[in-house]
């Protein structure tokens, strides 16, 4: 029954998501890694998904890895926007993935690609222990998603976001070793590092089929001088602007050249400083880099006796596991919840087909055969109804409703 199953699913999440103590909200743990390569020990913030599917069906869901670097600044935010754009009326924009958050022990070093060479009047000592992004790279490739992999449980699917430095780690992984992640995202990079020598480096990388499937998306943030615009600020020359005019030189590169194999999309955020602007640019990257997740259902889909409106829904599943290259199934209560709509509007044989596809797929669900049960009913096959809600009793003895439903069919016949 659908009530039912919602209630259920809602009493698992919370118990779930809130751990031991009931007064508790908890949305991740900090765990640890010692790196040989750094020599150090590194400590993770992680958050996986509230998942009661092994308590329902006896297994475990895997889902994509979000890398986020600065991660003790960004892990909250990151991790409630995934949230909440996952589970948007059961028909999520972005799928629930796993945030795994890298704070930093020595920021210049991992997160700058080169060592860095300090302009008149700054800071020498920012810049000498520079240079070290390879070595937390090899940590990441070697250590931490291999670490990550065994404990938790992970899809092949990975996204690396970065901001500011940890932006310009992101596009150098991009340029050099693509194949690590499925998506980037680089928050107001700082391109200007090291007299641009990324930037100069990336006019000569050759964007090929080695990029095909990747995305990339680009925050660019207002820190322009007062009274510049867009236009002003890449004819300056001034030192003060040099952090904006890498990024949009970089912007005007990318949408020239990598349109072919690159899923490329960079956007100016006229009313964001560099620090307010990580936020919107996370949502937006989520809605760019997902775009092909949520299944869009018109009002004429449940109308039109003659649609086939289940063809339309396996075969978006089909995609996403494409996508994600692993098989992607429908949340139970999503399929319920059609099956549902349908059987309100009729359309009985309809209604049937997804309530049986969640037998498919949910087998050791009690609440599936319970809500086959009532479909088939409604339909008048009452002796297949009765094995049905047996089933379902034989999975939750404490399903009552169905007990007194099979003694209401066989009062009948």
């Amino acid at each position: 029954m659908k009530k039912l199953s919602l209630v259920y699913l809602l009493c698992c999440s919370l118990f779930i998501a809130n751990g031991q103590h009931s007064n508790d909200i908890v949305i991740g743990k900090i765990d640890s890694i010692n790196s040989k390569i750094l020599n150090e020990e590194r400590k993770i913030w992680v958050h996986v998904p509230e998942d009661n599917s092994e308590e329902l069906y006896g297994k475990k869901k895997s889902y994509p890895v979000i890398y986020l670097l600065d991660g003790d600044a960004h892990f909250d935010s990151v991790v409630g926007m995934v949230r909440q754009l996952s589970s948007v009326n059961g028909n999520g924009i972005c799928p629930k993935m796993i945030v795994i958050g890298i704070p930093n022990t020595n920021r210049t070093r991992d997160l700058t690609p080169s060592k860095g060479k300090p302009r008149p009047g700054e800071n020498k000592s920012w810049f000498a222990n520079s240079g070290g992004g390879e070595n937390f790279m090899a940590f990441i490739q070697k250590e931490l998603i291999p670490y990550v992999n065994s404990k938790y449980p992970t899809q092949s699917y990975k996204m690396l976001i970065g901001h500011s430095l940890g932006g310009l780690t992101v596009i150098n992984t991009l340029v050099h070793q693509p194949n690590l992640f499925d998506a980037y995202v680089a928050i107001d990079p700082s391109m200007w590092w090291n007299d641009k020598k990324l930037l100069k480096e990336i006019k000569h990388i050759n964007f090929d089929k080695k990029y095909n499937n990747k995305s990339l998306y680009l925050g660019i943030a207002n820190t322009m001088n007062p009274g510049m615009d867009i236009k002003k600020v890449q004819k300056d020359t001034s030192s003060q602007t040099e952090h904006i005019r890498s990024i949009l030189e970089l912007n005007t590169f990318l949408n020239k050249e990598t349109q072919k194999e690159l899923s490329y999309k960079g956007k100016y955020y006229e009313n964001d400083d560099h620090g307010s602007v990580p936020l919107i640019t996370e949502y937006d990257a989520f809605r760019f880099i997902f775009d092909f997740y949520r299944l869009k259902l018109e009002h004429q889909d449940f109308m039109d006796t003659k649609s086939n409106l289940l063809d339309k829904v396996v075969n978006h599943y089909k995609r996403l596991s494409k996508e994600f290259k692993t098989e992607m199934k429908p949340d139970e209560e999503y399929i319920n919840d059609l099956g549902y709509r349908l059987m309100g509007k009729q359309q009985l044989k309809k209604a049937e087909q997804f309530l049986k596809l969640n037998l498919v797929n949910y087998p050791g669900s009690w609440n599936a055969y319970d809500s086959y049960g009532e479909i088939l009913l409604k339909l008048n096959k009452k002796e297949k109804s009765i094995e049905m809600y047996k089933k379902s009793i034989a999975l939750n003895p404490n399903n009552e409703d169905a007990k007194k439903i099979i003694k209401m069919i066989r009062n009948d016949l």
